[in-house]
């Protein structure tokens, strides 16, 4: 066990239990977490070095794909709030070495390679934050946005309050509230052409410093993205995959007859491709 500057962590056999401080010193968003159960086959890399007045840091990096809050946070946390970063005094060197060395020899061949599942869970849910232009809540299978009298736009108080079910969307975008166009927008699989901007579209929230800020809007959309894979591992939207609907192969073959009569494909090609549509039945 390594107990550092608001985190604890704990060697198991198999993976790296992650225990947060909760004092008023710690921060917001490592009282929120609480702790977080890491397989070793969840991280990419450990180093050890030099932190700054007298200690050490001990890194772990996690593969991508492997956590969903690391994936929707691509990066825009700042170090002191690095779940994967604990500071340790100087003198604990030696110490963070000697985990530091055994951890990477527990870490796989394939891990410089993207997880295929999340391998680290989620916050729990429900959750909910009050961003600038409304309130978002999430019960595990919707995420709904109720629009604010005060903050919300023109656009979004037209389309009105705002549920989605998990089966709607792709993916999650959060960009942080530290950040001049903080939001967090559900990305919606019907969704065509470009997003308009944050304030103006009725699948995203408004973030600031104080409204959503990184320890709830975080949690939130991890959570989300998390719901939304396991959605897609549950009913698979790879194209090309499963049995086709007989009435579209049937559409298609027609087209493709159309196109043999007007001598746009050749008897081989037709052939060959109405083989292959036959074979999605």
């Amino acid at each position: 066990m390594l107990a550092g500057i608001h985190a604890t962590w704990e060697f198991e056999p198999d993976a790296v239990l992650i225990r947060f401080e909760r004092g008023i010193r710690a921060p917001k968003l490592f009282q929120a977490l609480r702790e977080r159960r890491v397989p070793h086959e969840a991280l990419a890399s450990v180093t050890l070095v030099p932190g700054k007045r007298g200690t050490v840091v001990l890194h772990a990096e996690p593969r991508a794909g492997a956590d969903p809050l690391a994936d929707v946070a691509a990066g825009q946390l700042k170090e002191g709030s690095d779940p994967y970063r604990l500071v340790l005094p100087a003198d604990r060197e030696t110490l963070a070495a000697h985990h530091a060395e055994a951890l990477r020899a527990l870490l796989g061949p394939d891990r410089v390679e993207p997880a295929a599942r999340f391998l680290v869970a989620a916050p729990e849910i429900p959750l909910q934050f009050k961003a600038y232009d409304g309130k978002a809540s999430f019960d595990g299978r919707d995420v709904s946005f109720r629009w604010s009298r005060t903050g919300a736009s023109s656009a979004k108080w037209k389309a009105g309050d705002q549920t989605f079910a998990v089966s709607e969307l792709c993916g999650v975008e959060w960009r942080s509230p530290n950040l001049v166009e903080g939001h967090l927008r559900l990305v919606r699989r019907s969704q065509d052409g470009d997003p308009v901007q944050a304030d103006k579209d009725p699948a995203a929230v408004v973030l600031g410093p104080r409204y959503g800020p990184v320890h709830e809007s975080l949690p939130f959309a991890a959570a989300v993205l998390e719901a939304v894979r396991n959605c897609n591992d549950a009913v698979p939207v790879t194209v090309g995959s499963g049995r086709r609907d007989p009435a579209d192969i049937a559409d298609r073959i027609r087209h493709l007859g159309e196109l043999h009569q007007a001598g746009l494909v050749t008897d081989e090609e037709f052939t060959a491709k109405k083989a292959e549509l036959l074979a999605e039945l």
